[in-house]
């Protein structure tokens, strides 16, 4: 897999983690009669931080490698 490839795959990691932190508060408090933005914060502390801190270091990584091939094409 080429530079452009890994990154691209680093980056749909990084939005599927971010969207996992939201998809799993939401399941979380899917048992409830009544929902606001309050109880959905509740949720997301509930889930914690490691999915969003992940995807974050999965984008910069993402972005690292397609700026890496595209200074490598241009030194070319």
């Amino acid at each position: 897999m080429n530079k452009r490839g890994t990154g691209a795959v680093f980056c749909l990691v990084a939005a599927i983690l971010f969207a996992k932190r939201y998809i799993a508060a939401a399941i979380f408090i899917s048992g409830v009669s009544s929902w606001d933005s309050a109880l959905f914060k509740a949720g997301l502390q509930y889930v914690g931080m490691p999915l969003k801190t992940l995807s974050i270091i999965s984008v910069i990584i993402g972005l690292g490698y397609l700026l890496w091939a595209e200074i490598s094409e241009m030194k070319k």
